[in-house]
């Protein structure tokens, strides 16, 4: 039978599960198609990493490592909803409430000294940030937005703030002594096992990563953060937030890059209060609060302190008396320090070009505002945006051409690939890459606090890349430009084997192009307002960059893209678009019963992953039922049926309960299959005529908090309650999955 794989994980994408499954499950059983689900949420995977010290009714099957087997099968078809990237937080507050629930679960060793808390120690990080995405992406990314949203989009547009040629936001970023200007890069000639290791100057030799398996043409990098060079680029931007009167905003992804942007996170938190830490940085840093987990860590540390309080006020006073500083939840109080996970700069970095530069100050009101990005590698491509707003204005929606992407992402490509090779220096000295032979192969010299990391791109992935960007070129007519900086050393390594690969294509009649990320996002960016469409080619970060910044601009979300992951070994993984307001959706479902989450990402999938689904099992049924499913979500986007914000009104459950009606009377007027539209005819009059009463019920829970039992570990029968409130429709879901 052929299978659907859907993944269950956190937050909002996993409520909406609750309700949208059985809608799936029960219509893909008339093709002969299960759906099936894997548990990779940020719960279960802790469960998971120990599931030998569990007894044995508690222990859970490691989905991840079962998926991440799966996508090198041909037959893998995978929804893939999006999950935590657990930031330490995160991952605290989920270990706590497992054990809450009877898990007997060892606390989050800090400082670990045992071999039991190391060995806890190595589990818990294993699950930290980003650690399902490298598994399951055994493919590279095509990310562009469907034409049906497109349609809807230009009929009705979103807000976009106003733009002021006065506007004093800028970005600001290193010049010198940073990842990108330190980088070094190697192709490797042969099949290898690196070693890195750093010397000190005693002599001795402490080896940081004893094995490094590397294959002919491979791309491996090195490059080091200097610490005091970030040190004195953060208090120089704080000192110019106040001299310019604008906002102080630091933008970084402490969850994907787990090791060393939590640890630029800790930097900023301590030069924006740097005269805190210079009256009191003995007595914070003896209790672990540095600022890597962010100011809130730092504010429900301060109890256990004997100087808590004095401490407490002096922050206050900072904040009362310095820089303006961005705000996450100005009512909360929650500033742009506070959480490293709350402000991602994919993410918050398009949503403040959006609303005309501007983020929110302590008053909840709109200001410019310093964005601070502190390594320069993509920092330019939003001073570029930026640039071009302040020239040109505010984008239109209604006019605006599309820059999809191709990313090279497949075996956890470039920098996202980089965690178990990133190192915080404990001493000075020199740290070196060195291949079997006792070669050295890359070198730097580091002092202590700085922060060296490599990375490693695949060549059997840049080779699919390449291939992807030709398909896309050759599907569209649109020219594909790779985003390549002449003056990073990987980048050059990338471009010299992109020219090579390139030549296995027959490109006559493609425009191609490879220019710096600058240039062609100035590019991209005149030929967007101009109507026309440009490929992005990108590498794993920029892909991740970019498949926010213009989705943003043209569609208000990232939500609404198609992301197909076309798997080397010819499977596919579908994604479904971005969780980064997930937690917000959760608590209004758990204080008024209302989810706000738009699960247009998961239509957009799964119509996708249906008409594979005919590839790679000859099923004839199955590209019907995704037509199907695109037509009635065009519906359900014409018809306004999408959720609303609001409590009281139409939501996600809502929202199913149209796709579903829609869905089935697509399925009962089209004419390539009788019998399916015999089925479904009855189906679709049961839909249509129930509506009020459906409507009502789904309504009338609203207002009222909802209890799911849990944030991080749900409570199946209470959740599953929550989201399936109306009876009418459980019922004609339930029958059609039964006879079937």
């Amino acid at each position: 039978m052929a299978k659907i794989i859907y993944t269950r994980t956190d937050e909002a994408p996993l409520m909406a599960t609750y309700s949208l499954k059985p809608i799936v499950e029960a219509f893909a059983s008339t093709s002969g198609v299960a759906v099936e689900t894997r548990d990779i949420s940020l719960a279960a995977r802790i469960l998971a990493a120990f599931n030998d010290q569990l007894p044995k009714d508690q222990r859970v099957n490691d989905a991840l490592a079962e998926l991440g087997e799966l996508v090198k099968e041909p037959e893998a078809n995978i929804i893939k909803l999006p999950n935590i990237s657990a930031s330490l937080p995160q991952l605290k507050a989920a270990i706590k409430e497992l054990q809450s629930a009877g898990y007997d679960l060892p606390e989050y060793p800090n400082e670990p000294s045992t071999e039991a808390q190391k060995n806890a120690r190595a589990r818990y990080d294993s699950v930290k940030g980003s650690a399902v995405n490298p598994v399951l992406r055994e493919g590279n990314s095509d990310r562009r937005a469907p034409q049906a949203v497109k349609n809807f989009v230009r009929k009705h547009p979103h807000k976009m703030g106003e733009w002021s040629a006065e506007s004093k936001t800028n970005v600001a970023t290193m010049e010198a002594d940073d990842f990108r200007h330190n980088e070094q890069s190697v192709i490797l000639p042969a099949d290898d096992e690196l070693r890195i290791q750093l010397l000190l100057p005693s002599g001795e030799t402490t080896v940081l990563k004893e094995s490094l398996p590397v294959l002919k043409d491979e791309i491996v990098d090195a490059t080091v953060m200097r610490a005091s060079a970030l040190d004195s680029f953060l208090r120089a931007q704080v000192s110019r937030a106040a001299a310019e009167d604008v906002l102080f905003s630091v933008h970084l992804k402490a969850t994907m890059m787990k090791v060393s942007d939590p640890i630029m996170f800790g930097h900023a938190v301590r030069a924006y209060f740097a005269d805190v830490f210079e009256t009191y940085g003995e007595e914070l840093l003896a209790a672990g609060l540095n600022g890597e987990n962010g100011l809130g860590a730092i504010l429900d540390g301060l109890g256990s302190l004997d100087k808590g309080e004095e401490i407490r006020a002096a922050i206050d006073k900072r904040l009362a008396d310095g820089p303006r500083l961005a705000m996450v939840n100005s009512h909360k109080g929650i500033t742009n320090l506070h959480v490293p996970s709350d402000v991602i700069v994919d993410a918050s970095m398009p949503a403040m070009i959006r609303i005309g530069g501007h983020m929110w100050d302590k008053n909840d009101q709109e200001a410019d505002t310093l964005a601070v990005l502190p390594d320069s590698s993509y920092a330019g491509i939003y001073q570029v945006v930026i640039d071009d707003c302040r020239k040109n204005g505010a984008f239109d929606p209604t006019t605006l051409g599309t820059v999809p992407n191709v990313g090279l992402m497949a075996q956890k490509a470039e920098e996202y690939g980089s965690h178990d090779k990133t190192f915080k220096i404990p001493e000075d000295g020199r740290v070196q890459v060195v291949d079997s032979s006792g070669a050295v192969l890359m070198e730097h010299e580091v002092f202590a606090g700085d922060i060296w990391r490599a990375c490693q791109a695949k060549d059997v992935a840049i080779r699919d890349w390449v291939k992807l960007a030709v398909n896309r070129a050759e599907a569209t007519g649109a020219p594909a430009v790779f985003w390549l900086d002449p003056e990073r050393a990987h980048d050059r390594n990338v471009q010299q084997q992109v020219e090579k690969y390139l030549k296995d294509h027959d490109t006559a009649n493609l425009d191609i192009r490879i220019l710096s990320p600058e240039e062609a996002c100035q590019l991209s960016l005149d030929r967007i307002r101009a109507g026309e469409d440009t490929i992005s080619v990108t590498g794993n970060v920029l892909r991740d960059y970019l498949t926010d910044l213009f989705p943003i601009m043209e569609l208000g979300t990232s939500a609404k893209m198609l992301s197909v992951v076309p798997l080397i070994a010819g499977g596919g993984l579908f994604e479904t678009g971005a969780g980064g307001s997930a937690p917000k959706h959760v608590q209004q479902l758990q204080e008024e019963n209302h989810l706000r989450w738009d699960s247009l990402g998961e239509f957009l999938a799964l119509a996708e992953s249906l008409r594979k689904l005919q590839e790679t099992d000859d099923n004839p049924r199955t590209p019907i039922l995704g037509d199907a499913l695109d037509v009635a979500t065009e519906e359900l986007l014409n018809e306004d049926k999408s959720p609303s914000r609001k409590v009281h009104e139409n939501d996600n459950r809502g929202s199913h309960y149209y796709l579903a009606r829609f869905w089935a009377r697509e399925l009962a007027s089209q004419t390539k299959d009788k019998e399916l539209a015999d089925l479904f005819a009855p189906i679709a009059s049961a839909l249509e005529d129930n509506e009020d009463t459906i409507t009502k019920e789904l309504l009338a829970v609203q207002g009222e908090p909802a209890d799911l039992g849990g944030y991080y570990w749900v409570d199946e029968d209470k959740t599953a309650h929550v989201m399936r409130p109306s009876e009418t429709f459980n019922k004609i879901i339930d029958d059609l999955q039964a006879r079937h």
